[in-house]
This record gives structure tokens, sequence and C-alpha cells, in this order.
């Protein structure tokens, strides 16, 4: 018998929301099917390593479940009951009610709603060219980076940092705030290869016992909320034990004098109060950073989670400059390299014609602008249409009761464009069927490291599937909407911004596949300086002036530290919910996506809320029993799991299931904040209190 043929692969890059954006090859199977996944090992970056999930896409991309045909509600919103309708006729439907809403209520009542269920910069972004051509209602997008992304800017006043490949040239690693296990496999690829062809550490910090936190050779546990007094007790040991680099702080920092004066207090027995942490695990991280110059500190997103997660953010990139860990290749702070790539994405996203003073209102707030709350309409017209894209607000933002509410509302005109019945399909007028990245073309690139990538469209959609791409110029030709970018196909529009971003064409993208855009060494180093006008680095930051792209100072801004510091503004347990909650990402799942695929599904399991053997036996719950956690916001319902490898007093509930899962039909954001830290917003996904009894 011959032996099976193998499948031709091609290019790809994986369009989820994480930062890795691994370049992939891509079985093709047929001109409708995909097969088997893999990671590129062309690009340097994903080195032929993907997470399991992306492996198996094929299982996602031939769901039986996809969306397929439009369609239209015919029963109670929320109820899920449709029928099929043609594409013209939803089209027309959609136009002709944005025209009259805009007519009676005005443009700015009609809120296109998206986030990053694509980060392709084509089909994710092209819809605010609709926005900005209609001056439909401005967007302010809060859900993720506004905690963690000006943390590190005010220090290094940019938003990059060393090569990431860098970490395969370390001494020591500290992978901080982010389960790379499970969210950034490659991170934990440089890692590993530091420790086997360099004997280096890896030193993984973060809120319960992570698979990560099992590779790692030293492992801390804190409580959420407090890595800036870990990061300040730090820095006092290394100032203490004359391991500062006092030629580097001299430099290259503006107020080395303050902040040492400053740390004096901030010792390791007075950050042991807060972290949870002994004063021998503080002194041992300390020490070992403090003894390899080489220290590279890959900062993740967890830092984003908490209400002082900027203060935390800067407080921990700090260190290096501490240590000096910035002037040796290996070494530095790294978190994002969003600045690199100097995008000029007018022609997607059409900001030539955008108009001042359109209000722009705050993603993460979506419950309480639904639901009229006049500060957060910022004392506007109420809401009277949602066209969404590449999200799924009714599961995965905050304060899921009023979001709930808000969708409900018989006013509101909802249409939303995606690729099956997610919780918040449930409540479309107007449900139209979305392609996935196999099926269009886009443009990526790596938020985790320095590649640009391009998706080519490699199969067919199913169905009556569309683009994002397709519908938005659809839906601009017939509410009269006008920009060149409408009439331009998305190979086009790649190839325009390409070229007016200086990266070249899209044929010579399409040749090589990817291009590495990774800075020199010294400034990505900062060599010749950090990014502020003195080339200082910020211990002492102007949190109102950190430059935070699109940024709206929210929260206590003025109450902010002026140096590294812990900042008590989480949201602390009290008597009555004497637990904190964080909402940790599953490693099957990503935010709301692939909850829809079996085999993730069965590796999950269901919705568990971890909680230490002792705090269960306080509250006599049993192990596998389902409980309650309630708020001031709400109530969710699942099953207690014991679990030694957390701090008492914290619980962890991994992953964003979907509603439908829980017994009784709430999600676990129903337990989640919807308030505006300091200093740009942001949703505190893991600081939450909470109370915990058995059903």
């Amino acid at each position: 018998m011959n032996a099976p043929t193998s499948l031709p692969r091609r290019r790809s890059v994986c369009p989820h929301d994480c930062p890795s954006a691994c370049a992939l090859e891509v079985e093709v199977a047929g001109p409708d099917r995909i097969g088997r996944v893999y990671g590129s090992q062309e690009q340097s970056y994903t080195a032929g390593v993907i997470c399991a999930k992306v492996a198996r896409y094929a299982e996602r991309n031939h769901h039986p479940d996809r969306l397929l045909y439009p369609m239209k509600r015919v029963g109670p919103k929320g109820s899920g009951q449709f029928t099929r309708i043609s594409w013209e006729e939803a089209m027309n439907e959609i136009a002709t009610r944005f025209l009259d809403i805009e007519k009676t209520y005005g443009a700015d009542t009609i809120w296109p709603y998206y986030y990053a269920g694509t980060m392709g910069l084509v089909h994710r972004d092209g819809i605010n060219r609709l926005r900005n051509a209609k001056s439909y209602c401005g967007f302010y997008s809060s859900i993720c980076i506004n905690l963690a992304w000006p943390g590190y800017i005010a220090g290094t006043g940019k938003l990059q940092g060393p090569d990431p490949r860098e970490m395969a040239k370390a001494d020591c690693v500290v992978i901080w705030g982010t389960n790379a296990v499970a969210t950034q496999v490659n991170v934990m690829t440089h890692a590993v290869r530091a420790r086997k062809e360099r004997g280096a550490k890896i030193v993984a910090i973060d809120i319960y016992r992570t698979p990560t936190l099992d590779q790692a050779d030293l492992a801390l546990i804190v409580k959420p909320g407090s890595d800036g007094a870990l990061a300040c007790a730090v820095m006092h040991v290394l100032f203490r034990d004359g391991l500062a680099d006092r030629e580097f702080l001299a430099a290259h920092t503006d107020c080395p004098e303050r902040l040492e004066e400053h740390l004096k207090t901030r010792t390791p027995a007075w950050a042991a109060s807060i972290t949870g942490l002994s004063v021998e695990e503080i002194e041992a991280f300390a020490t070992l950073v403090g003894a390899h110059r080489k220290t590279y500190f890959r900062l993740g997103y967890g830092f984003s989670r908490q209400r002082n997660g900027a203060v935390n953010m800067h407080a921990a990139t700090s260190i290096a400059s501490v240590t000096g860990a910035w002037a040796h290749e290996g070494g530095g702070a790294f978190h994002n390299n969003g600045a690199i790539y100097h995008w000029r994405k007018s022609m997607i996203e059409g900001l030539d014609v955008a108009k001042p003073g359109i209000r722009k209102l705050d993603q993460s707030k979506i419950g309480r602008i639904l639901t009229g709350d006049t500060e957060a309409l910022k004392q506007g017209a109420p809401i009277k249409a949602l066209f969404i894209q590449s999200t799924n607000p009714v599961s995965v933002a905050p304060e899921q009761t009023k979001v709930i509410e808000g969708f409900s509302r018989e006013d509101l005109f909802t249409v939303v464009h995606e690729q099956f019945m997610t919780d918040t399909a449930r409540y479309a007028d107007i449900l139209l069927p979305a392609t996935m990245f196999t099926e269009h073309h886009d443009l990526y690139q790596g938020g985790g490291h320095q590649y640009i990538g391009l998706g080519p469209k490699l199969i067919n959609p199913p169905g009556e599937c569309r683009s994002n791409h397709e519908v938005i110029c659809d839906l601009a030709k017939r509410v009269g909407a006008d920009h060149p970018g409408f009439v331009m196909s998305d190979r086009e529009l790649i190839d325009w911004t390409l070229q007016n971003s200086n990266w070249g064409t899209l044929e010579e993208l399409d040749e090589k596949g990817y291009i590495d855009a990774q800075p020199s060494f010294d400034d990505a180093h900062f060599r010749k300086g950090f990014a502020w006008k003195d080339g200082k680095y910020r211990f002492a930051p102007e949190w109102s002036r950190v430059p935070f792209a699109g940024g709206q100072a929210m929260g206590p801004i003025d109450d902010m530290p002026t140096l590294p510091d812990h900042w008590a503004v989480i949201e602390d347990a009290t008597s009555a919910y004497p637990f904190r909650l964080a909402t940790s990402p599953a490693r099957n799942y990503l935010n709301s996506t692939f909850t829809e695929t079996k085999t993730s599904r069965e590796r999950e399991g269901e919705p568990t809320v971890l909680i230490h053997p002792d705090d269960a036996q306080t509250h006599t719950i049993k192990d596998g029993v389902r409980v309650t956690l309630t708020n001031d916001r709400g109530a969710v319902t699942l099953k207690a799991k014991y679990f030694d490898g957390i701090k008492r007093g914290v619980l962890v509930a991994e992953s964003i299931w979907p509603n439908t899962a829980y017994v009784d039909g709430k999600g676990i954001n129903t337990l989640t904040g919807a308030d505006s830290p300091a200093p740009f917003g942001g949703a505190a996904f893991h600081d939450n209190r909470v109370a915990i009894a058995p059903v």
C-alpha cells in the first residue's frame, strides 16, 4: 500500500489575542478545508512551537455549529431564536435602521463596538473607518492594556524593549504576571533554551501555582495586587547589599538618590506582610537578580488586571534600571513591542476623515452605557444601535448583570457579525456569519516579538460567511459613508499600509512571509537614552503625561505614588466579602474563544473555582461541591476545587466560560467591576472581593 501523501503547507499567522502572534504553517487539504496547524520554523520567535489549541484549529474552522447564513431574530432577546434571511435583506434592514436612527437621534447614538477576536489590522480595525466616515459614536478601548502599557511607558517613555529572543541569552529569566505555558508558549521556548544552554535560572511570579511556576527554579506566589511591594523590597535589597549598578543609575535614571532613600523603609519584612511571601523568598529573589546582570524581566498582562496595575508594572520594570540590566544582551525588561511598527493606518481606519468632538465611550462600561448611566454616556444621548464585530461583551465585559439588562432593551437595535452563537449573538436583532483567519487576507504584528506577518486567504469560507472587511464596505455604501478604503480589497489595504508605513510592498511580504522589525540593540536597550527628552529612565513619572495613545486620564490619578511603591487601591477583602477573586486564563481557551470546541471543553471540564483546602474547611466547603460566589454586583454558581497552590483568602476561577455553561446562566464577569482605575482606566478582572458558600 502506498504511504499517504503529505498535505501542502501554507504560511499564516495566528489571529488571536495573544502577544505571541505565532507564525504558522497550515495544511491545506482542499479548496475549502485545512488540516493540522504547525508552528513555523522559519520565523525565529515562534521557532516551530505553538499552543495545542491552535494546532488543532481545524476542529474550530470546520465546526458543525459555525454560523453560515444571515439571520433575523424571531424570539425574545437572548433566546437565540432566529430565522434565516438573505444577505440583501439583512444589509438593507441594517442600513435602513441605521439611517433612521441617525436622522432621529443623531449619528453618535450608533456605536460600532469591537475588540481582539482577530488581531489582523484590516479585519479588526476597519470598523473604525465606518465610525469615522459617519461620525458614529467613538470607542475608548480599555478592556486589556490600559493598566499594563502605561506602567511600562511611565519608566521607559516608549512601548518597546529588548529583543524577546534574547531571553535565550539571559543568565536569569523572570516571568512575571503571565502563565506563559498556557498563554505565551514561546516565552518558555526561549527561557528553557537559556537554562539548557547557559544554566540560566527561571523565576516565575504569579498569584497561584501555574504550570509556568512548576517549571521555574524559583516560584513565587504573591497575593493579588502586591507586585509593587515585592519590586520595592527587591530594590531595597539591591541598594542595601551593594548590588545596584550605581554607574548606570547616575548616567541613565532621573532620581536614584531619592529612590534609594524612599526604599529604606520598603524592607523584605514590610513586603512579606503585603505579598504573603516569606522574607527568605524575597531575599533569594533579590540576590539572584542582583548577582546576574543579564536578567531578562518578561512582564505579562496580569499587571493589567489589578486596580494598581500601572504602579505595579512601573515598579517591576524599575528593577532592571537599578541593576543596570538594560546595558546587557539578555538583560532588561520587556512587555510589548507595539511602538516599533510605526504604522500609518489612515486608510484602514479612516483617520483622515475623523471629526473632532465626537464622544468616545468606554468599552468596559458597556453595561452602564446601555442601561442609561449619565456619566458613562458622557451626558450624551442613549445608545440606540450597536454594530458588533470580533468581540463577545455579554460574556467578557465587566458588570455582566448590567450588560445583559442593556442588551435586553427592546429599543436597542443590535447587529452582531460572528462565527458562532455566542452569548452576545443570542441578543442580536440581525446576526451575520463571519469568516475565520484562514478565509481572508490580513496583516499582523507581534506584541511579544518583533515580526510583521501576512495571513493570506487559504480556503473558501463555508456557507455564506463574509469577512469583516466585506461587511463594513457593503454597509458603508448603503449608509452613504465615503472613503477610499471602502472600495479597496483587503489585499489592497495591506499593500497601501505596508508601503505608507515604509515596510515595503505586499508582493515582497508575500514572498518573504515575515518582516523582522527588531530595532538595533542600542535602540531596543535604550543605550542611547530612554524615550524621554532628557534620556533618563523615570523612577518618578508624571502619570498624567505618560504618552499612552488615546489615553483619557481617569481614576484617582493625583493620588498615584510619585515613586515605585505598593498602592493600596485594590478591592480588599472585607468581613462581608472575605476573599479576593481572580478570573485567570485557562490553558485550552483564549478569552471566550475555543469554548465552542469539543476538545477544549473536554479538557477544561466545567466552571470551577480554586480554593485552598484550609479555607474550604473553615467555610464548610467540600471538594467538588457547588458553591456560590457573591458580591455587590451579583452571584455566580460553580464547583469548588481544592488547590493548595494558592494563598489563603484568594480564589481563582480560570477561563471565561459561556454563560450557558453555568447552572444559573450567569457568567464569571457578573462579579467584575467596571470602575476606572488610574491613570487611563481599564477593567480590573482579577481584582474582586467576594464571599463563598456551598449551595
